[in-house]
């Protein structure tokens, strides 16, 4: 054969082989010059909502009213991809969007009056979807296979055969594999069975017909049944090495067994208002993996809802509880209210992010914070007796005093009077400033609330509030909770510390103390918990830390109704513990995190009456922790030796008939509390006059006998209203109870009062006052005030 004859015969295959570089050179030029857009967008797309161990708690409709979940083609099961080209497209992935052969089939079918075959490939059928093509006339064929080879061009195989799967119609109002997964089978689209990816392959094809559920609501129809045996045979044909392999036995023994068609009116709509919230917080994507886990959020509602129904008898109408893992941040149980379908009760309002008085939650974070500033240790003794602080005059819950009593004991039996002495003594941060570094929304300006904020005079989240209580459990850092397992724009904010180590460390040790209500002794396993009763019986709450875990309840009404039966120690307290036993019978807590004692703690021996280091005469010690550095430290004046004559008057020293005896010196405040409580105590003798020399002349002054202001603050600014004036009480106390205590601001005497008696006294204009409390012996206390007036 000549060279001319080779030429000539190899002619048609160049040409046909420039043709096709040219077509795929225009083919990508099209990719290239026209950036196409994503075909996620050609659809509205539902929200399937998932907790964290994979349960779908809610799937929302999209904007056209469809259930459409985008899945990527990696999240789908790969039998499925393969059963749907076999039964669909067989060389899908070598057309460039259309089959000649399959098209020729079916024109030739169609004009000579055969059956009908179906000659659109998958893009095709994808191009009629996304660009609304009616397929049905031949011009609207025509645009179908443009429309095929337009998409072809601008996007890849892999993309198209997503889009497709996630696009296509599966009956009704569903559409894509994702959510027909979800919807038929309760499962995401990579755990299909072989029998169930059949199943779904066969259905695009004749929606109406295979997707349609029969009269009972609950069998597959003949239609369907009969398509999936067909795909089942080509299925075995195009893997015969797989005959007799247990997973085909399986599929076939299943195949054999009818399938139930789950509706869309069975979708599960769980947790309601923690998805919700997501809904509203959370950018939107088309799967969303909650951090709730599914188990231990049914266990939370279930001890709810049984707390509730067994309440009603007292008005217990409504709670809601957060559950919170402390080392992750992240919400494990979300209940906004006893059930979200009562109107009654406004079961739709959402209580974990509703603002509520928090009562006396916030108490530890004051101890917290007066740890850190040196003002205590567990064991100092605070004042609880009948205190003003200015206008603002305090009383405990059950309306007693139980005078000395140790920082701890007044956390655990949440007294009033020592909490809000103090708060009026914390500076840099007071607690107003500690909430907002606490990211607490809302606050009106400090001076609204004054010392009122100690006791609930604010408002809180449960939401806030379980951050706050999750920050005593992480060493004093505090950072956001976290809603999504996955993490999401703003999950990775850094721990800001709240509260030293220390700190955070020995306000849980006191907590942890706390008797439980039922059993009167410390919960074990540990608990570390308060609880919180807002102004008028409006909100009970139990707040604390157990095992892993921070929780926070609330009981009350949505509508802010008051009922004596919401106590926080008789109604949010057994709820609290409820679902603490229930989680742990159920383990569902993993246990407490290793959590070691700062290496900077220390245990020292104190006195237990005074709760400052033991002198000579003080007997009975007690424990307690101590930061160094801070923690405030000095030798005991309570206990104190006295020479007592045959009288019982008080000797200059040692003669004959004097004894020694040991008195303890409280002040007069405290002596009128313990004689109220039915404790008096004997108050030391009237030291006498004596001469350090030959015991007569001078008067003999005993260390510590000194006048204590404590009447107003030391640094405290207070505001005056000129409509309703109201005098500032000054109060001071002495150990000598009738010792008479002179008042002066600057050089001018205001008056006189008695040891733990108040005077009242107006300022004649704003400013700065010096005050001074000066007994009979000429000793000194004195008080820097800051004085302003309002309308």
């Amino acid at each position: 054969m000549s060279v001319r004859d080779k030429a000539l015969r190899w002619r048609p295959g160049r040409r046909a082989a420039l043709v096709l570089a040219l077509t795929m050179l225009a083919l990508l030029g099209l990719r290239f010059a026209f950036p196409a857009t994503p075909l996620r967008e050609h659809a509205s797309l539902s929200r399937a909502f998932f907790s964290s161990d994979g349960t779908l708690l809610r799937m929302t409709l999209s904007a056209d009213e469809q259930y459409r979940v985008w899945t990527p083609l990696e999240a789908m099961s790969p039998q499925l991809i393969e059963a749907v080209k076999l039964y669909e497209d067989r060389w899908f992935d070598g057309h460039p969007g259309v089959n000649p052969f399959s098209l020729a089939r079916g024109a030739w079918t169609t004009f000579t009056g055969g059956t009908r075959r179906g000659a659109s490939t998958l893009t095709m059928q994808l191009a009629r979807r996304v660009l609304d093509i009616d397929s049905r006339t031949m011009w609207g064929k025509a645009q179908q296979v443009g429309g095929a080879v337009w998409l072809e061009a601008r996007h890849s195989k892999h993309d198209l055969l997503e889009a497709y799967l996630n696009l296509a119609p599966y009956g009704g109002n569903i559409e894509g594999v994702g959510a027909a997964s979800l919807i038929y089978f309760n499962k995401r689209a990579d755990r299909l069975t072989l029998p169930e990816a059949l199943t779904l392959a066969v259905i695009p094809q004749n929606p109406n017909r295979r997707a349609a559920v029969a009269a009972s609501g609950d069998t597959w129809p003949l239609a369907l049944s009969a398509a999936r045996e067909r795909l089942w045979q080509a299925w075995q044909q195009a893997h015969p090495a797989q005959a007799g392999a247990p997973e085909q036995v399986a599929a076939q023994a299943a195949l054999t067994q009818p399938l139930h068609l789950r509706s869309p009116r069975q979708l599960p709509f769980l947790a309601p208002h923690a998805v919700q919230a997501a809904i509203q917080r959370l950018p939107a994507r088309s799967e969303t993996v909650l951090s709730l886990h599914a188990p231990t959020q049914a266990a939370v509602e279930r001890s709810l809802r049984q707390f509730v129904q067994s309440r009603r008898a007292v008005g217990v109408r409504n709670a809601s509880a957060l559950l919170v893992d402390t080392h992750s941040l992240e919400v494990k149980a979300w209940v906004g209210s006893h059930n979200h379908f009562d109107a009654d009760i406004d079961g739709q309002v959402n209580g974990t992010t509703a603002k509520r008085s928090p009562g006396s939650t916030l108490k530890p974070f004051i101890y917290g914070l007066a740890l850190d500033q040196g003002l205590i240790h567990p064991r100092s003794v605070l004042r609880d007796a009948p205190t003003s602080f200015g206008t603002y005059s305090p009383e405990n819950f059950d309306g007693r005093f139980e005078g000395p009593i140790t920082a701890q004991d007044a956390l655990i039996k949440s007294r009033n009077i020592p909490a809000v002495g103090l708060s009026a003594r914390l500076a840099q941060p007071s607690l107003y400033e500690f909430l907002q570094r606490a990211q607490v929304r809302q606050l009106a300006s400090e001076r609204h609330y004054g010392l009122a904020l100690t006791l609930g005079g604010g408002e809180v989240t449960m939401e806030e509030l379980a951050g706050l209580y999750a920050m005593l459990a992480n060493g004093g850092g505090w950072a956001p909770l976290r809603y999504a397992a996955a993490p999401w724009p703003g999950d990775a904010v850094p721990s800001q510390p709240l509260l030293s180590p220390e700190a955070a460390h020995i306000t849980l040790d006191m907590l942890q103390r706390n008797p439980r209500p039922d059993t009167g002794r410390p919960a074990s396993p540990p608990v570390a918990w308060k609880t919180g009763t807002s102004w008028g019986f409006r909100d009970a709450w139990t707040a604390g830390v157990f095992g892993r875990y921070v929780l926070v309840v609330w009981v009350g009404e949505f509508d802010g109704r008051s009922n004596p039966a919401f106590v926080g120690i008789q109604t949010a307290a057994p709820l609290f513990f409820q679902i603490v036993d229930s989680l742990r019978s159920q383990g569902l807590d993993p246990g407490p995190l290793a959590r070691a004692a700062p290496a900077n703690l220390a245990r020292v021996p104190v006195c237990a009456a005074s709760g400052d280091l033991p002198n000579a005469h003080c007997k009975d010690l007690a424990e307690t922790w101590f930061i160094p550095g801070k923690s405030p430290i000095r030798v005991s004046t309570l206990h104190r030796a006295v020479w007592v004559d045959a009288q019982g008057r008080a000797a200059c020293g040692p003669g004959p008939g004097v004894r020694e005896e040991i008195f303890e010196h409280w002040g007069s405040d405290m002596l009128q509390v313990f004689a109220q409580a039915g404790m008096p105590r004997r108050p030391p003798p009237a030291p006498p006059r004596c001469d350090a020399a030959t015991g007569t002349g001078t008067a003999l002054l005993v260390a510590g006998d000194v006048p204590r202001i404590v009447s107003p603050l030391q640094g405290a600014q207070y505001l005056l209203r000129l409509s309703q004036p109201t005098p500032l009480n000054l109060r001071a106390n002495a150990a000598r109870a009738g010792t008479p205590l002179y008042w002066f601001a600057e050089a001018a005497y205001l008056g006189q009062s008695a040891p733990g008696k108040d005077l009242p006294w107006t300022p004649p204009a704003a400013g700065r006052y010096l005050l001074s409390a000066v007994d009979d012996q000429g000793q000194t206390d004195t008080r820097e005030v800051q004085v302003e007036f309002a309308p």
